[in-house]
């Protein structure tokens, strides 16, 4: 049976989750190792470079999509920093509704040249709305002729809604590709993984990079490039 103190804590996902008011909240990482079946196969619904994204069953019954980053020093920090910047303050209905973080370090005993010593473990989490639809991607198919014009219009029209949304924030995506855009129960897109996102100040009216940021994509009719999607696959 769980104390005072660890009820509580799908408690307050809950609330968050129930409440699109809410703003993130840290989340501790017993929670989501706990709601993850400690991160287990069974339930991984992705994954990218940067990440899994696990499925979350809370104690009612309800679910969340949790984002774990790789331990790798020199993206960890960087890239959740920027996602979690980026991500505070967003709500809209296009883009992915970011439920809470978790950054903890932990000392844990390990193997090392023969010894155990006691080492640094990093877990740097993200928690967000569940979308039981998958990622665009799925759709950009000869198959997707089976969606209703009206449905592959109001996707469009939801993405770029969104993005406009993001640039009004003074956010640019830096990856938008289809894997990035997820789709709730009603086929709403929604713009997710803002990893390599960036915000800009408020002198500042473009980024300019030195290097290519984001997926090059090529294959089945549609080319994606950081945040630029030229063509898509959808037709009548």
């Amino acid at each position: 049976m769980m104390d005072g103190g660890q009820s509580s804590q799908p408690a307050a996902l809950e609330k968050v989750l129930l409440d699109e008011t809410a703003d993130p909240v840290h989340l501790p990482f017993s929670l989501l190792s706990s709601i993850t079946g400690n991160f287990s196969e069974a339930q991984e619904i992705g994954r990218g470079g940067f990440g899994a994204v696990y499925k979350g069953v809370l104690p009612s019954g309800r679910t969340v999509a949790v984002k774990q980053l790789f331990e790798r020093y020199e993206i960890l920090d960087k890239n959740f920093e920027s996602e979690v910047t980026c991500l505070a303050g967003v709500k809209h209905k296009n883009t992915m509704r970011f439920l809470g973080y978790c950054s903890e370090t932990q000392q844990v005993l390990m193997p090392y040249d023969g010894k155990r010593v006691l080492a640094d473990v990093r877990h740097r989490l993200l928690c967000f709305e569940y979308m039981p639809r998958g990622c665009l991607a799925d759709y950009l198919s000869d198959a997707s002729c089976r969606l209703q014009w009206t449905t592959r219009y109001q996707i469009i029209k939801g993405i770029c809604e969104g993005v406009h949304y993001l640039h009004q924030q003074r956010i640019i995506h830096m990856d938008l590709k289809p894997q990035n855009v997820l789709l709730d129960d009603n086929m709403v897109p929604r713009i997710a993984d803002f990893g390599l996102s960036r915000r800009l100040s408020g002198s500042q009216s473009r980024a300019i990079t030195d290097h290519k940021l984001g997926t090059m994509q090529l294959k089945a009719g549609r080319t994606c490039l950081g945040h630029q999607i030229i063509t898509h696959h959808w037709s009548k």
